[in-house]
């Protein structure tokens, strides 16, 4: 199981057709959902820091990967902002077969510090957001189901390297994410950590900035979603802000229709650190939000 994206309605046919989530053959197919439990179980007791175990991928598996490279590479030439470009070449993430944790962790540590963390099933939220502050993100290692590769409604290894890691290889938003776990290991309150949440979602994981005349992805769930980048222009977009964020409904119901948008990636830092460096309790109070929806983005 794990962070869910879509519960309701999800793309179900390569044209991108809706349909029932349950009908999506990565929530049907027996045989994905006994390897894809296979690999989930290996890396359940895990201590956090404990190196992910080593996954023989299959060749479906690997021909998904580079699917998803080839058509993310394209996309994001026209779709992502330019700092997450950047990131592709300082990343050294390899096209032609999917990266062993360490060997991301490897590239990451010498970066920013942070590392890869085996997702061994449903991992609390308040221990997703608070490893961050430690320099540690629980990613899983299982691949999407091949039927559908440029789409899937939970997070998978394409994902969390291909979008997280992205992110984690840059010392600015690196910075971003540790400043997030720290917000979240201040407070203790379910309320107050599903606003640290909500943040995190609307920023982190479907943000977007104004940039070269347009808007531009940052946000990791949008760079590891082909129909996500390809639907931008159907979104509503509003302008970043903290409280609009916070008391916004996600509807379940496949793609985003509303993101938030920053001026820049500096716009982005100079809203989000000071918020962070100051929530506490009472945040949510002061902002006038009274029990907003809430989000999971606990890892799986």
């Amino acid at each position: 199981m794990g962070r869910t994206w879509s519960d309701d309605r999800t793309p179900v046919s390569p044209d991108g057709r809706l349909g029932p989530a349950r009908r999506h053959p990565g929530r049907s197919d027996p045989r994905y959902l006994r390897r894809r439990e296979a690999i989930v179980a290996a890396a359940r007791g895990h201590r956090l820091g404990d190196p992910s175990p080593p996954v023989v991928y299959t060749p479906a598996e690997q021909a998904t990967w580079r699917t998803v490279c080839a058509a993310l590479t394209a996309a994001h030439r026209e779709h992502a902002c330019r700092a997450l470009l950047s990131a592709w070449a300082e990343a050294g993430i390899p096209a032609e077969r999917i990266p062993q944790h360490r060997e991301v962790s490897a590239r990451l540590a010498e970066r920013t510090g942070f590392r890869l963390t085996p997702a061994g099933g449903v991992v609390p939220n308040r221990l997703f957001l608070g490893a961050l502050e430690h320099g540690y993100f629980h990613a899983v290692q299982f691949v999407r189901h091949p039927a559908l590769p440029l789409y899937t409604p939970e997070p998978d290894v394409i994902h969390d390297v291909l979008g997280h890691g992205l992110h984690l290889v840059s010392p600015e938003f690196a910075e971003l994410y540790r400043a997030v776990g720290r917000a979240a290991n201040r407070v203790r309150t379910p309320e107050a950590l599903d606003l640290v949440n909500r943040v995190y979602w609307f920023t982190l994981e479907l943000g977007v900035v104004q940039e070269a005349g347009g808007i531009r992805a940052f946000g990791a769930a949008l760079l590891s979603s082909y129909g996500e980048l390809a639907a931008l222009h159907r979104c509503r977009v509003r302008e970043l802000d903290i409280r609009a964020m916070a008391t916004a409904r996600y509807p379940l119901t496949g793609y985003q229709p509303v993101l938030f948008a920053a001026r820049s990636l500096d716009h982005l830092r100079d809203v989000l650190l000071p918020f962070l460096a100051e929530f506490d309790e009472d945040t949510g109070r002061r902002l006038g939000i009274t029990a907003p929806p809430r989000v999971r983005v606990s890892g799986c």
